[in-house]
């Protein structure tokens, strides 16, 4: 299976670059403080884990090659330190193309819209290139990661995966603040 390339992405505050290796660096900043793993569980990862998970994933696709792996840093447009993450992993369904979107803002960045605006970045290229369906697991009470799928265009469903509630939309994203989308290709 072919599965679309990554591309660097713009918006007006945002630069979303392709996840690499070498983010892992800085990105084990980003995932630190305790407070990102509220809703989701887990830890911090180390260093060595965020290398290995980020080799992984640069790879673009699983082991099989059924899912495309599709992850952005986002940082500020004018440069600076990452502040969280995009992901997409696009699957082919009976309804085409599907895209199950996850982000995260580091804690210190968070509540200035950083989240929303890196996704709906996301959300308008996938849906430029053909995925037909957007969908995200959001954990019950987590207000701020529901804004971002209400901005999406998403709406709650009655499927639980893994006491997350499962949100859909089968048609494309706002576009008011998505028309500012830039594309690089490298």
């Amino acid at each position: 299976m072919s599965w679309p390339r990554v591309v660097t992405l713009r918006t007006d505050r945002l630069s979303l670059e392709p996840l690499t290796e070498r983010h892992a660096n800085q990105m084990v900043l980003v995932l630190a403080p305790t407070e990102l793993y509220r809703f989701t569980g887990g830890e911090p990862p180390t260093l060595e884990q965020l290398e290995a998970r980020y080799r992984r994933q640069a790879l673009g696709q699983s082991p099989d090659g059924r899912a495309a792996w599709m992850n952005w840093i986002l940082r500020p447009g004018a440069g600076g330190p990452p502040a969280g993450f995009v992901q997409a992993t696009l699957t082919h369904e009976a309804v085409g193309l599907v895209a199950d979107l996850a982000w995260l803002v580091t804690a210190s960045e968070q509540g200035r819209g950083l989240a929303g605006e890196a996704t709906s970045a996301v959300a308008t290229w996938l849906t430029s290139i053909g995925v037909g369906r957007l969908q995200a697991c959001v954990r019950p009470g987590h207000v701020a990661s529901e804004r971002v799928a209400q901005r999406l265009g998403l709406a709650p469903t009655s499927t639980v995966v893994d006491g997350e509630i499962l949100w859909r939309a089968v048609t494309a994203p706002p576009t008011e603040e998505g028309a500012g989308v830039r594309l690089e290709t490298h």
